[in-house]
């Protein structure tokens, strides 16, 4: 009996500290293990054992950063800057388990602010920086923010103006006092740039911690718990409270890293931020620079491919990329190989997940690497179900994609309802998406179950249509989209695009293509 028990386990199972090569699955489950444990660590454990065993780095980032750098470039946060952040945070009124705003663009203070945070047990609200007054307004009280980070302005966007707009009080009350009608919850703006009236400043917070805070920031971490949500993520209109994400691997120490994935994304703040500074690999981020590895969209990938002087640029020193947000056709794939030299390119998942569930490996062959989203991810579990029946289907059947794991989130941010709706009792996390699993525990994404169209009895998937029409050298970007359209193929210049390089609300497009038509 034990014997049979051991069998079905290690069907189920699979090690990926290395690429299987001995095809194991019997059945659409599979289960990551691996001799690495999960690291049962706080963000601020985390920092701190990354300090302890890269002193130097961490040293030149507190005495001011490397000749000829600045924060704008490089992103390796000092655990001293850390602390004082932290500490004032507390000094100035804020307490564990308060929200606090990052409303900013990618730069130093982001990354700054979300380890402080962490470390003080305060959880930071990602706000689109391309918000406008009535997105701000509604996300703060959604969530019931403290305390905002912004700037005072970059591009087109007026921060302050905005905030001022929505809370006059701003300018009749002392800075870190404010009373809001519209935003009652709101106590304090710190800005990161020019000083503004009735605002604190970013140095402000360093200077208010005294010695008994900084003791109480010390009682804390021994409070904290690795499983205290610290991260709330808007993803379209659902609120995502995140888990720390911890033992992430793939990165080798002191590699330069280029993100302009937005920070306020998973994305940016999870492969990015949070990675940056993991103890097992700390990687120098930057926001632009001479870089190894480069983050993107699949639409920030087909920009960069259509630059008609991409050629004329050195990208010798570039050597991987990551890729996520959406699914990335295999022609757009081999383009970066042969174009920007990306020798390795992977992708990354959904934000629900934080992000990853599946990735590839370097040594994979260009089947799997085409082809699939990866290998399933340690300790992680991942099932293919009938979406009907909710049963397991075959091995190599396509259904819905079902993951569980440390990854999966706590839940939308009070929502139960909806929660209920994505998250099973037993913390499976419905993905929404079509796949299959192979043998070797790779995952095939086929599409949206939602966008499936069913012709004569037979699936077809946007995902299909899509490569295909790839393939054709005149088709740079694509969107497959269910409209009042049935027997059109439309052809645009251009997609509307949100600021982290997807293509823009579909009903938006939807709206357009059909005004255009007269529908």
């Amino acid at each position: 009996m034990c014997f049979l028990l051991n069998v079905v386990l290690s069907a189920r199972s699979l090690h990926v500290d290395s690429p299987p090569h001995k095809p194991s699955l019997t059945t659409s489950y599979v289960h990551g293990t691996s001799t690495f444990p999960l690291l049962p660590l706080t963000v601020g454990q985390s920092l701190d054992n990354t300090v302890q065993r890269w002193p130097d780095l961490h040293g030149q980032a507190s005495a001011g950063l490397p000749a000829g750098w600045h924060p704008e470039n490089l992103c390796t946060v000092s655990a001293r800057c850390v602390d004082k952040v932290a500490a004032g945070l507390l000094a100035l009124g804020l307490k564990r388990g308060d929200q606090l705003g990052v409303w900013e663009h990618n730069i130093y203070e982001w990354i700054l602010f979300q380890f402080a945070s962490a470390k003080a047990g305060i959880i930071l609200v990602s706000l689109n920086p391309a918000y406008q007054v009535k997105e701000v307004e509604f996300t703060l009280n959604k969530v019931q923010c403290k305390a905002v980070v912004c700037p005072t302005h970059f591009k087109t966007q007026k921060f302050c103006e905005m905030l001022r707009e929505i809370c006059p009080e701003i300018d009749l009350t002392p800075a870190g006092m404010v009373k809001s009608s519209r935003v009652p919850d709101l106590r304090m703006v710190i800005v990161t740039d020019s000083r503004q009236p009735g605002m604190l400043h970013v140095e402000d917070v360093m200077q208010a911690g005294e010695s008994r805070h900084h003791k109480e920031l010390m009682d804390l971490q021994s409070k904290l718990s690795f499983d205290d949500p610290i991260n709330i993520q808007f993803t379209s209109v659902a609120f995502t409270v995140w888990k720390l994400i911890v033992g992430i691997y793939f990165h080798q120490p002191q590699v330069r890293v280029c993100v302009p994935v937005p920070m306020y994304h998973c994305f940016g703040s999870v492969l990015g931020g949070m990675s940056m500074h993991n103890a097992l690999s700390l990687t120098a981020m930057y926001f632009y620079s001479r870089c190894n590895i480069v983050y993107g969209t699949p639409t920030m990938f087909t920009d960069l491919l259509s630059q008609p002087e991409l050629h004329k640029y050195d990208l010798s020193s570039i050597e991987a990329g990551i890729m996520g947000g959406s699914s990335c056709p295999p022609e757009i794939v081999r383009k970066l190989r042969t174009d920007m030299n990306m020798k390795e390119i992977m992708v990354s998942g959904t934000t629900e997940n934080s992000p990853i569930t599946f990735l590839g490996f370097p040594q994979d062959n260009e089947e799997l690497k085409i082809n699939t989203v990866g290998c399933i991810m340690s300790h992680t579990e991942a099932k293919v179900v009938d979406p009907t029946t909710g049963e397991i289907v075959p091995l190599g059947t396509s259904g819905e994609l079902m993951i569980r794991g440390s990854c999966v989130m706590h839940g939308y941010w009070a929502d139960p309802e909806k929660t209920g709706e994505v998250i099973s009792q037993d913390r499976w996390y419905r993905t929404g998406d079509t796949a299959s699993l192979n043998s070797l525990g790779y995952c095939r994404i086929e599409g949206r179950i939602k966008d499936m169209i069913i012709r004569g009895g037979e699936n077809i998937y946007p995902a299909e249509i899509e490569q295909f029409l790839y393939t054709h050298p005149k088709v740079q970007e694509l969107e497959i989209s269910h409209f009042k359209i049935p027997h059109y193929v439309i052809f645009v210049d251009s997609y509307p695009l949100t600021v982290s390089g997807k293509v823009t609300s579909k009903n938006i497009l939807k709206q357009d293509m059909e005004k255009k038509l007269g529908l």
